[in-house]
């Protein structure tokens, strides 16, 4: 019979056209050296400087008053609880807490309007005072029940 697989006489195989397979070796060394690259700028770029910055004990309560705004839904303006003007933010703040007090703490309910908030701090800024603002994190529950 003249029919042949693609053999020799002497069984061996004949290469009859390319390899079609490909060699992962070079692509897994590509990987790995990619992997030890990353490996080592993560941790430079993670941390950055490294500072000691200095520890310090919390205290519990601090001893001095704050001038602190407390602005209500309504627009009543109170400075630590005694109602004043807008326009006298400023003679109010160095009368009672003198004239070396540079910042002023507001206090405002969450459904104050935002133009009413914006004059109190203009107010702040005109009196060359710094306005800070206080907020509440979520998870303290609300001791007013």
């Amino acid at each position: 019979m003249a029919f042949s697989m693609g053999n020799d006489s002497r069984g061996r195989r004949r290469s009859v056209g390319t390899m079609s397979e490909i060699n992962i070796v070079p692509l897994v060394d590509v990987v790995l050296v990619l992997l030890i690259i990353f490996m080592l700028t993560a941790q430079v770029m993670e941390f950055g400087l490294e500072i000691d910055v200095p520890k310090v004990r919390q205290t519990a309560a601090n001893a001095q008053e704050r001038p602190v705004l407390s602005l209500t839904a309504k627009g009543n303006l109170y400075l630590n609880e005694a109602a004043i003007n807008i326009n006298d933010v400023k003679a109010e703040v160095e009368r009672r807490f003198g004239k070396d007090i540079k910042d002023v703490y507001v206090r405002a309910d969450r459904n104050v309007t935002w133009d009413v908030l914006a004059q109190v701090v203009s107010a702040i800024k005109e009196a060359q005072l710094r306005a800070q603002l206080v907020t509440k994190a979520e998870d303290i529950p609300d001791r007013r029940r």
